[in-house]
């Protein structure tokens, strides 16, 4: 099976590109539309991006595996992603990661049984001051304590 962007993706592909003096200054941007249209950058969308990009498969790769924000997985519906960088491990970041642990039964870098749930443990998500924080697909959590997680996580299911 070959991989391609859908018509409306390619559209969006070509726009992205069009915004940037150089094609690979778009990578970022593509490489996260390639994540949307085929759920992960699994070796044949990082082969294909590297085609469209007119780049090496070795540095589209170099720049997934770099990036917390782009997974080589597939993921949960929801990803849930635990900053861990010291402003928010200080005020509990560790915590906040074990009660997800506990209480939908995975460790980090696993999916639930049922595909709902992915949880990571990330480098800066830039919220610094609003620690301990989590961000779950687009969306960020901050200021979190363990009340707030549970509600968080009562929420999705």
């Amino acid at each position: 099976m070959t991989l391609e962007f859908s018509s409306e993706a390619f559209k969006k592909f070509q726009e992205t590109v069009s915004r940037y003096p150089k094609k690979e200054a778009a990578m970022i941007p593509v490489l996260y539309l390639a994540q949307r249209e085929f759920g992960y950058l699994s070796p044949e969308a990082i082969e294909y991006v590297a085609k469209l990009m007119d780049l090496s498969s070795a540095r589209v790769y170099g720049v997934v595996t770099f990036y917390t924000m782009l997974n080589m997985q597939p993921v949960g519906k929801y990803h849930i992603q635990v900053c861990r960088t010291l402003p928010c491990a200080l005020v509990g970041a560790e915590k906040i990661a074990a009660l997800v642990k506990s209480k939908l039964g995975i460790q980090v870098g696993e999916t639930t049984p049922d595909g709902k749930f992915t949880l990571s443990e990330v480098e800066c998500l830039a919220s610094c001051g609003t620690g301990p924080m989590m961000q779950i697909n687009d969306d960020y959590y901050e200021n979190l304590t363990q009340e707030k997680v549970e509600e968080i996580l009562k929420s999705l299911k």
